[in-house]
């Protein structure tokens, strides 16, 4: 599989990655899904430690052990949970991070994390604080490279003009286009990559997708998602299903390194594995999308 620079790292990831929130928490199918994306040359797997509050991170763990080498981990941090409080908590402080991801490493069975994500973020952090915490880590050698897992334009300009990230991890699919005009194009001029989720849209762009499409996606209406479905129909072809034709329009993006498309079963994730191989998307059928779906902005995130 295609291998791509993760910003100015020496990191090289496969530019289609592994998202593990969908692997579920039965552990041996999990680990066995881990397994294939390996044996695919998938080596980018994307965890966090709030995903089934910390589960994640240990299916990630024990599938990796003997492979270490062979796989890019990356993980998120900022939400903690409080005794006494209900849900997650955001603590974007240094003295979370800090102690967070010796959690995470344990959870992991790793001695160093590749990748180490702020999962979130607003302005009303104490940016410079969490900056420190990730700097320190990586003198300390407990992380190698750090980013940002966030679609706020504003907080991502933040990290951008004040830090050493080497990516933002961003939603951004053909039924999602708001990071194009704001943040796509910075990142690229700056060298940063993205590293984009949600490339199928949660399914609805999937070849099976009509059902979900029923239910809506962001501001467009189960209509406006027919009429782009449709459209995206006359694109595939033998080679290249619906879905893989997402993925392949995520992937088209010069500032996107990877993206990391879930996957809860082996079918789907061999799916997602060979968009891989198909054909890549031409300037004008990347233009024929555009026109079918035109850029949203964002609205709410600032």
């Amino acid at each position: 599989m295609k291998k791509n620079r993760l910003g100015t790292s020496e990191l090289m990831v496969s530019e289609i990655g592994l998202g593990c929130m969908s692997l579920g928490t039965e552990m041996e199918p999990a680990i066995g899904l881990i397994h294939e994306a390996l044996e695919h040359g998938v080596n980018l797997l994307d965890t966090a430690d709030l995903y089934d509050e910390g589960r994640n991170e240990e299916i990630v763990g024990q599938a990796i052990k003997g492979r270490r080498d062979q796989v890019v981990v990356a993980t998120k941090v900022g939400n903690r949970r409080i005794a006494g409080k209900e849900g997650w908590s955001w603590d974007p402080s240094k003295a979370y991070v800090k102690q967070a991801v010796h959690e995470s490493l344990k959870r992991l069975q790793t001695d160093y994390i590749d990748l180490y994500q702020l999962h979130g973020g607003t302005l009303d952090d104490p940016i410079e604080e969490t900056i420190e915490a990730f700097e320190e880590l990586k003198k300390e050698g407990l992380i190698r490279y750090y980013g940002i897992s966030s679609i706020r334009p504003n907080v991502i300009r933040e990290y951008v003009k004040r830090t050493s990230i080497v990516s933002v991890m961003n939603q951004y699919s053909i039924a999602d286009r708001r990071a194009e005009e704001e943040v796509l194009p910075l990142l690229e001029q700056k060298g940063i990559s993205v590293i984009a989720r949600g490339p199928v849209a949660s399914g609805v762009l999937a070849d099976s997708g009509s059902a979900k499409a029923d239910k809506g996606y962001l501001d467009y209406t189960p209509e406006q998602l027919y009429t782009i479905r449709q459209g995206l129909s006359r694109l595939v072809t033998d080679q290249r299903s619906m879905a893989q034709t997402a993925i392949r329009y995520a992937l088209s993006h010069p500032a996107v390194a990877a993206v990391v498309p879930g996957a809860s079963s082996r079918e789907q994730l061999l799916h997602n594995i060979a968009a891989s191989n198909s054909p890549v998307l031409t300037a004008a059928e990347i233009q024929e999308i555009r026109e079918l779906s035109p850029a949203n902005l964002y609205k709410q995130h600032r």
